[in-house]
């Protein structure tokens, strides 16, 4: 009897199944049948945009379709992320997502969209360390040093980052409340403005991406204290994480990069484009690009990144509302 019900159970469970698989359109099940558009919410030439772009070749070739990145600047990358977000869910429109996708609404008083209810997650392309770095005005020689030296002057220690609530900006805000100390943010329209002062010694102090901090540091134009991941960067080996430099075991505040459907995209669509990609970022050429550029290559399923994106969302919010960030 307990056999006979169980197998009417499997067989409803594999007709529901079918049924559902039935409802999807038709175009979904032929899907891609046209170019794809890859807004990327960057200017051309940043390390997004190539990103976007390398990936967008190999995604190409897998799906038989061309793969067209299209740049949309603007409003720290969430005028192009509203572009997707209001696109039609057909799977083909996707974003270049970012930790700024999560970040930038919540820093907005106006929060145009929400980073992760709003899109239909594909997978995680990459993960970078961010770095923190000092030029010669800098009297310490580790990270230990700086934080000694904040605490001796609260809030009279400047570190600059690339804007106001960028990631930069939160990773010096959460270490600034880890370790109980007072810094002075100093917002800077982007990384090279603020590398020139950083450089010249009109600033001690910065917390850089990976990809922008790299020349400089090799130049020996600035020196880097440490990571922000929980392991150190294979980019930078000598560099401890900041764990290592202060024993804070939670601190960490990475960057990633990702590819995202408007919510609503058919599941079948989402599950074809993130099996292709991470298939791509599986291979050893394709690898050994990325980790060469300062990125780590990821490729998880769209639930798995789901999850992940959302924790990120949580911790984030808490460190905005705490420090009461607002870059309107």
């Amino acid at each position: 009897m307990a056999q006979t019900s169980r197998r009417k159970l499997l067989l409803g469970s594999g007709a529901a199944g079918l049924l559902g698989l039935a409802g999807w359109p038709a175009w979904a099940q032929t899907f891609p049948s046209k170019a794809i558009r890859l807004v990327v919410p960057q200017a051309a030439g940043g390390g997004s945009d190539t990103i976007a772009r390398y990936v967008a070749d190999k995604l190409s070739a897998a799906l038989g379709q061309q793969v067209v990145v299209d740049n949309k600047p603007g409003a720290a990358g969430m005028l192009g992320a509203e572009m997707v977000k209001t696109a039609a869910p057909d799977g083909y429109t996707m974003l270049l997502g970012a930790i700024d996708t999560i970040t930038a609404p919540l820093v907005s008083k106006r929060r145009p969209f929400d980073g992760v209810s709003d899109f239909a997650t594909i997978t995680q392309l990459t993960a970078s360390h961010n770095v923190l770095v000092v030029g010669p005005s800098f009297t310490g020689k580790t990270l230990a040093d700086l934080v000694a030296q904040a605490r001796a002057n609260p809030g009279r220690v400047d570190y600059a980052s690339s804007g106001v609530g960028s990631m930069q900006h939160l990773a010096g805000e959460m270490l600034a409340r880890m370790t109980s100390i007072q810094l002075n943010h100093v917002p800077y329209k982007g990384g090279p403005p603020a590398f020139t002062d950083l450089v010249g010694g009109r600033i001690p102090a910065m917390i850089s991406g990976m990809q922008g901090a790299l020349p400089q540091i090799k130049s020996e134009k600035v020196r880097a204290l440490a990571v922000t991941g929980r392991r150190r960067s294979p980019a930078l080996p000598d560099v401890p994480t900041v764990n290592e430099a202060l024993g804070l075991r939670d601190y960490e505040a990475l960057n990633w990069q990702s590819l995202l459907f408007p919510a609503g995209t058919p599941k079948p669509v989402v599950d074809r484009v993130a099996t292709e990609v991470i298939k791509i970022l599986a291979q050893a050429d394709v690898r050994e690009r990325l980790l060469q550029m300062g990125y780590e290559p990821i490729g998880n399923r769209p639930e798995q990144f789901a999850a992940a994106a959302l924790d990120d969302q949580k911790r984030w919010s808490s460190i905005i509302q705490s420090a009461n960030i607002s870059s309107d």
